[in-house]
């Protein structure tokens, strides 16, 4: 099945999840056609002592000890992991992470799961689910894991477009049949198979992403054992807009214009049709129509928005250019201070982000300076779109700021979405009138 179908970007019918006419009719991608590995404590081949035993770590800096999950959460089996190459929130749960049965409390488990997606499930979202490291000892019960479907209402499956399952085992294909007359064809449709993390790297970053190290290893011993493929070269087209830096995108346009032709494109559209559009920002988009922008513009084909008629595809594409630059808007040297920003005073917050990116290189501040003036015309209609500063932070929190060389966990998403939000709060005192630059109207 070509990854084009795999993530059509699926609307709600009228048909009820548990409708009599869904069931022995769901497809849950081709079950039979997987080469399904055994289970990892039963593959003596892959299987070592180390290997097997739960990944710890470190609890996050921000988590207090009173926290009424704080014996879930220090373990960090569920994370907020950024979001996919569709602009959709990202939750990852790893199963090398949970400890013996008999010391995890699965009830509390559940709990902590719906605590974090409570967050998201308004807005479309993808969840990833790194199987290696489920084992006999941590394995929950089959009782549990209906009772955790069961849990997830309509509620949570309306807005997950994608689940995605690496590195799955003859468990998962036995646990899938059983499952099968109570999952819906819907929510079967959006569960995806990834043999390894180069399949899944086709949906998402995984170099933004928090992967276990354990599962990283495992990758590396899948792919040793796999006959290798050559690298596919990459060549930059001479019309090309995205993944390409912002002084090279202004020095081959024809007009020098400041404002990249994608960013001023998107945000005029969305400027006419789409400040009271509620949500805005929080939807996915059909994947194929993404490509086919994203094709034409590399391809210097002009593209015509009114075409599409979706304003939520054409907020997509401006998330999609953000995240693709080859390095964030607000750029690297800027990570560890926006990191550590929540330890600034309130009252030295507005002269700090000032000074701070006073340091961007020109093109980063203009650019930086044209999308948080749009972002604040989108936060001004927020009664009507929903987009309050703080939703627009967490929707472009990470689309402004990632780590170079460390996947980005739950502890530095905070204080990142955190900064983004000053940004919008404190425009005005930012870009005090003395370093004000033209604005594209």
């Amino acid at each position: 099945m070509a990854t084009a179908d795999l993530l059509v970007d699926l609307q709600d019918d009228l048909v009820s999840d548990d409708a009599p006419n869904t069931l022995g009719k769901l497809k849950l991608s081709p079950l039979d056609d997987k080469p399904w590995p055994a289970e990892n404590d039963d593959d003596e081949d892959l299987k070592s002592d180390k290997e097997c035993t739960p990944e710890v770590v470190d609890p996050p800096p921000n988590l207090k000890w009173d926290d009424p999950f704080y014996d879930i959460a220090r373990r960090q089996i569920v994370e907020v992991a950024g979001d996919d190459n569709y602009g959709r929130k990202v939750i990852v749960f790893s199963a090398c992470r949970m400890p013996p049965s008999h010391q995890l409390d699965h009830t509390k488990l559940l709990q902590y799961l719906k605590h974090t997606l409570d967050k998201y499930v308004e807005s479309d979202y993808s969840v990833v689910y790194f199987h290696y490291g489920l084992t006999s000892q941590n394995k929950p019960s089959f009782s549990w894991l209906l009772e955790a479907y069961r849990e997830f209402d309509r509620k949570y499956k309306k807005n997950i477009k994608a689940l995605y399952i690496v590195h799955p085992t003859r468990f998962i294909k036995a646990l899938l049949v059983v499952f099968k007359p109570i999952i819906s064809m819907k929510f079967g449709r959006k569960i995806l198979y990834m043999n390894h993390l180069g399949e899944l790297e086709h949906f998402l970053k995984c170099d933004r992403m928090v992967i276990p190290g354990c599962v990283k290893k495992f990758d590396e011993t899948i792919r040793a054992a796999q006959k290798p493929v050559p690298p596919v070269q990459t060549k930059q087209l001479p019309h090309q807009q995205f993944g390409i830096d912002l002084p090279t995108l202004r020095a081959k346009d024809p007009e020098k214009r400041a404002i990249p032709l994608v960013m001023e494109q998107t945000v005029t559209y969305i400027k006419e049709h789409g400040l009271n559009k509620e949500g805005i920002f929080r939807r996915s988009a059909n994947v194929c129509l993404v490509r086919e922008i994203l094709d034409k513009y590399n391809n210097g084909v002009p593209v015509d928005f009114a075409v599409y008629g979706d304003v939520h595809l054409v907020a997509v594409m401006l998330k999609t250019f953000l995240r693709e630059l080859p390095e964030p808007l607000l750029t690297y040297d800027l990570y560890d201070q926006v990191v550590s920003f929540g330890k600034v005073p309130v009252s030295n917050q507005a002269e700090t982000i000032a000074k701070m990116i006073q340091t961007l290189p020109e093109d980063n501040f203009v650019v930086l300076q044209y999308l948080l003036n749009f972002l604040r015309l989108v936060a001004d209609n927020s009664e009507l779109n929903k987009m309050t500063p703080s939703n627009l932070a967490l929707v472009f929190g990470p689309t402004l700021m990632w780590a170079k060389n460390a996947a980005m966990s739950l502890s530095a998403i905070n204080p990142i979405n955190y900064f983004a939000q000053s940004l919008l709060e404190n425009y005005s005192e930012i870009f005090s009138a003395s370093s004000e630059k033209a604005l594209m109207s």
